[in-house]
């Protein structure tokens, strides 16, 4: 199997350039993806707020973590559904169950933040 063409091999040229991919990717989430935009708003507020609240370093870390793997789960959940319905818009059992999983993935996420700040702060 060969590789892509557009993947790029040369060291820090790579790495530029994935950086301004991952610039793209996180614009076009926020530009279409309303979920995303709210938890992008929704972190704005709780990882200040977990840096600021008197808990150690640890509990700050998990606090700031969960709020960051919702967003990475949110991220992924939007990617797979650009992939299914660039694929194909028609109603098919797979394609719903590539788009459940994903959306599964960041209730998990969501719920995994909320049960961290919990036990950060009253457990």
């Amino acid at each position: 199997m060969s590789e892509s063409p557009f993947k790029s091999k040369a060291g820090l040229t790579r790495v530029r350039r994935a950086f301004f991919y991952s610039m793209a990717g996180l614009a076009a989430a926020y530009r279409h993806e309303h979920a995303f935009r709210q938890e992008v708003w929704l972190a704005a507020v709780l990882i200040p707020l977990a840096i600021w609240l008197p808990v150690g370093a640890i509990g700050k870390a998990l606090m700031v973590g969960s709020v960051l793997l919702v967003l990475l789960a949110e991220l992924l959940n939007s990617a797979l559904e650009a992939v299914v319905d660039r694929i194909s818009l028609d109603i098919h059992p797979l394609a719903k169950r590539a788009k459940d999983v994903g959306s599964a993935a960041v209730f998990v996420a969501l719920l995994n933040a909320v049960l961290m700040w919990g036990l950060v702060l009253w457990g």
